[in-house]
């Protein structure tokens, strides 16, 4: 029978948190979030500086405004929704079975681990509690995190005071050993179980306090008094108390979201905010070991509309400065209408894999180089300007398109011998002739200024097509050979549109 195994992840002052997570210039300020509005504004969380100024919980904005240097700072339920998003997704890399524990107020985020079994993947439970501790700080949010072999005496160890009686601080990870969990709960007071206000005025009838003091009382005479319940809590405070794990299932969404706290209009601005929302998301795709293919960022403006732009380089990856410039030209491109009140930005994961290249393929650009020069062509060209252009199938003039550049793979790269053949330089547009006939095909033309005599002449050959709309055309074609009056060669396309009688110059041959 595997034995049970838990770490319980435990973070106070979770709005706070969840605001200064992607405002690391405040890191060392004085803030106070509050909810509610004016002039019925509260404080719901703050600070472990501002509650050392002297702030409480439920403090209105007169009383904080009276403390100086104090940054205030609006409640957003939506931030922390991510924040809880972004912290699941940390610890399930850890265990797959995940179960969020609800707590009495919801200014704290809570959660339970099963790493039964883990020992194997990340070592003793001291190391994987530190390595998961670590990875909550790279998110910029500080947490506890207690490693027991019973359930709830890991989550009432992680949700005691950090300061113990005698002054001592309670170390930011902790380990109890097997059967030492009423030791370990001995200390805390009743108020750390789940006791309703009629158990609670028993114990203070009683004069019971702490836990250690609960787990003392005769069993048989505590449940006749108290009925199940009272045995249960009993077993809590002992750390005996089993418990049915009821896991969570959650899926890798990369999605950040930041409020603002006023109307934003400069570019350069916005983008600092965007760089520390890209890096939040690069440190959960490494995480999981894949990296960033395609970015959204969703601008939600003043006037109440949104603006959207989206940037796919060719390669999946992870580098924040590539990123960033990517989305800088996208947006400088393609600037919002109005000002910007909130930024959302999502991420597809991609793989990390590198091309592997033949020993006589032909080298390809540096993928990130080619994606940022792509990036600037279109910022000052237009979107349908830059790419490749694609042949389509169709024999009409001028039948190609402009696609979307990539990088080939390895396996589409072929390597073959090009024939000789005569360079021809369109002509765009063509350029309309007068042509002299004479037995059926062009004896001379007039051609910039200069009239061409025919001396060969190779065709006709001819073309129509798309006579099911309007763009209906019928063309013939001539390869001339002629010699201009200084005595030059000249070859040339000539086309004739059958469907008006036009010629037209439509190419040169080197």
């Amino acid at each position: 029978m595997k034995q049970e195994l838990y770490a319980c992840v435990y973070l106070r002052e979770f709005p706070v948190q969840a605001v200064l997570r992607l405002r690391p210039e405040l890191g060392e300020s004085t803030c106070v979030v509050m909810e509610g509005e004016r002039p019925l504004e509260r404080v719901c969380s703050l600070t472990t500086k501002a509650r050392l100024m002297g702030l409480r919980s439920e403090m209105n904005r007169t009383d904080v405004e009276t403390f100086p240097q104090v940054k205030v700072l609006k409640r957003s339920r939506m931030m922390e929704q991510a924040a809880r998003e972004v912290l699941f997704e940390c610890v399930g890399g850890y265990s797959p079975s995940v179960e969020e524990v609800s707590a009495e107020s919801d200014s704290v985020f809570l959660c339970v681990l099963d790493i039964a079994g883990m020992e194997a993947l990340f070592g003793p439970p001291e190391v994987l509690a530190r390595r998961v501790l670590v990875h909550v700080r790279s998110l910029g949010m500080q947490a506890r995190v207690v490693v027991s072999r019973n359930f709830h005496a890991a989550v009432c160890l992680a949700k005691a005071a950090s300061v113990v009686k005698g002054g001592t601080r309670r170390r930011a990870v902790e380990v109890i050993a097997d059967g030492e969990e009423t030791l370990a709960l001995a200390t805390l007071p009743v108020d750390s179980l789940p006791v309703s206000e009629q158990q609670r005025e028993v114990f203070a009838l009683w004069g019971i306090e702490t836990l250690g003091q609960l787990a003392t009382l005769p069993r048989a005479e505590l449940i006749a008094r108290m009925g199940q319940d009272g045995g249960s809590l009993q077993e809590m405070a002992r750390g005996q108390l089993p418990h049915l794990f009821q896991p969570m299932v959650s899926q890798l969404r990369l999605v950040e979201r930041q409020e603002l706290e006023f109307p934003l209009e400069s570019l350069d601005s916005l983008m600092f905010g965007v760089a520390v929302m890209l890096e939040q998301l690069i440190v959960r795709a490494k995480a999981r070991l894949v990296a960033l293919a395609d970015v959204t960022v969703r601008l939600e403006l003043e006037d109440g509309g949104t603006h959207a732009r989206r940037v796919r380089p060719a390669q999946a990856t992870n580098e924040k400065q590539f990123w960033v410039r990517l989305l800088h030209l996208e947006l400088q491109a393609h600037p919002p209408e109005a000002a910007v009140v909130a930024v959302v930005v999502e991420a597809e994961p991609g793989d990390r894999s590198k091309i592997q290249m033949g020993l006589f393929s032909p080298p390809l650009p540096e993928a990130a180089r080619l994606d940022v020069t792509l990036a600037q062509l279109r910022s000052m060209l237009g979107d349908g300007n830059v790419g490749r252009v694609v042949l389509e199938d169709t024999h009409a003039a001028e039948g190609w398109r402009i696609e979307e550049f990539r990088v080939p793979d390895a396996s589409e790269l072929r390597i073959e011998e090009v024939p000789e053949r005569a360079a021809v330089r369109r002509v765009r547009p063509a350029e309309r002739v007068a042509v002299r006939m004479e037995d059926g095909q062009p004896k001379e033309f007039w051609f910039r200024e200069q009239r061409v005599v025919v001396e060969h002449t190779y065709g006709p050959w001819m073309a129509s097509g798309e006579w099911w709309n309007d763009r209906l055309w019928k063309v013939e074609e001539w390869d001339v050979v002629g010699r201009v009056m200084s005595g030059g060669m000249m070859c040339c396309s000539l086309t004739r549109d059958l469907c008006d009688d036009v010629w037209r110059v439509t190419g040169l041959y080197d």
